[in-house]
C-alpha cells in the first residue's frame, strides 16, 4: 500500500496458489465485477416505494433472527411486543450497517490511493464505494420510515474504529470487511423471501445481498493474494486483528439499548441473550461459511483462532 503506481505489479503477473488452487488474476476478476455491476445495480430511492404505508401486523426482522428469541422473556411477550423488539432490532442493525460500511468505504480509498488509476482493480473499488454510498442512505432512509431510532455503536468501538481506519493493514482491511459483510448478507437471504416481513425491509435486503455478493467476491480474492503475498508479520497481525474485530462485532451486532426502549430489563434481556443456545447457533450458523474460508486460506489460527472462539462466532 506504500510501493509508488506503476502499470502492473509482481503479484499481478506470477502464478500464485492457496490451499483453495490457483489464484485468479485479479484484473480478470474486477472486469467481471464491473460487468456485473453494470447490470444488477440498484438506486433504491427510485427501486422501492418508500411512501407506501407500513404494514400492519408484519415484521421488520424474522423472528428468528431476534436475538431474544425462544428465550424465556421472548416467551413471556405479546406478539406486539416481539414486533416492536424487531422493529428496532432492525434499526439497531441498520445503524451498525452504516457504521461499518464509513469504514469500509475509507478502507477502500486507502487500498487503492498508490495503484494505476486505470486498472479494473481500481475501477472496480470506486464502484463499490459508490454502491456502499446507496447502502448507507437506504439503511439510514429504512430507520426513519419505521420509526424506531438510530443507534450508535458505543463511544468504545466507535473510536476504535478510527484507530482501525488509521492502522489497518491491506489483508486485515479486507478480513474485517468479510467479517461485517457476510453475517448480514447470511441473515438477509433469509429475510428477502419472508412474506412475513414488511415489503419494504424485504426490498431493502434483496438489493443489499444483489449487490453484496459482488463485495464480497472481490475481498475474498484480495485477502486470499494478501495472505499468499504479505510477509508473515503482516499475515500475523491479520490473524489477530481479525480475531478482535470478531470480537467486537459480536458484542456491537444489537445495542443492548433497544431493550429498554422497549420496556425491558436491559441487564436481564442481555444475560438472557447471552444464555441463548438459539442466538448462538443464528450467529455461528451466520459467520460459518467466513470461518470456514479464513479457516482455509489461514487466517484462524494461534492467537487469532482463540480470539474468534471468544467472540462466540466460531464454534
Amino acid at each position: 500500500m506504500t510501493s509508488a503506481p506503476t502499470a502492473m505489479t509482481v503479484t499481478d503477473t506470477e502464478v500464485l496458489r492457496d490451499a483453495l488452487g490457483l489464484l485468479k488474476d485479479r484484473e480478470q476478476v474486477a472486469e467481471r465485477l464491473l460487468d456485473s455491476s453494470a447490470k444488477h445495480s440498484f438506486d433504491p430511492d427510485t427501486e422501492l416505494d418508500w411512501d407506501a404505508p407500513l404494514e400492519e401486523g408484519k415484521w421488520f426482522w424474522p423472528p428468528e433472527l431476534v436475538s431474544l428469541y425462544d428465550t424465556p422473556l421472548w416467551k413471556k411477550m405479546s406478539t406486539e411486543h416481539q414486533q416492536d423488539l424487531a422493529r428496532h432490532e432492525a434499526a439497531s442493525l441498520a445503524s451498525l450497517g452504516i457504521w461499518f460500511e464509513i469504514i469500509l468505504m475509507q478502507l477502500l480509498v486507502r487500498h487503492i490511493y498508490d495503484k494505476p488509476v486505470t486498472s479494473a482493480h481500481v475501477r472496480y473499488a470506486l464502484t463499490e464505494i459508490a454502491d456502499e454510498c446507496r447502502h448507507s442512505k437506504m439503511f439510514a432512509r429504512m430507520i426513519q420510515k419505521g420509526g424506531a431510532p438510530a443507534y450508535p455503536v458505543s463511544r468504545l468501538n466507535h473510536n476504535l474504529a478510527r484507530v482501525l481506519k488509521t492502522i489497518s493493514t491491506t489483508p486485515g482491511s479486507f478480513a474485517c470487511t468479510l467479517l461485517g459483510e457476510e453475517i448480514l448478507d447470511w441473515m438477509q437471504r433469509l429475510t428477502f423471501p419472508d412474506e412475513r416481513v414488511q415489503t419494504l425491509v424485504r426490498g431493502v435486503t434483496r438489493i443489499h445481498v444483489v449487490e453484496e455478493a459482488r463485495h464480497v467476491r472481490y475481498a475474498r480474492e484480495e485477502l486470499r493474494r494478501q495472505m499468499v503475498t504479505a510477509p508473515r508479520w503482516e499475515q500475523e497481525l491479520t490473524r489477530i486483528s481479525s480475531g478482535e474485530a470478531a470480537r467486537v462485532f459480536s458484542v456491537a451486532f444489537v445495542n443492548p439499548d433497544v431493550y429498554s426502549n422497549v420496556g425491558l430489563a436491559k441487564r436481564e434481556a442481555v444475560a438472557q441473550v447471552k444464555a441463548s443456545g438459539h442466538r448462538r447457533e443464528v450467529m455461528q450458523s451466520g459467520a460459518r461459511k467466513l470461518t470456514d474460508f479464513l479457516d482455509e486460506i489461514g487466517v484462524l489460527r494461534g492467537m487469532g483462532r482463540r480470539l474468534w472462539r471468544s467472540s462466540g462466532l466460531l464454534a
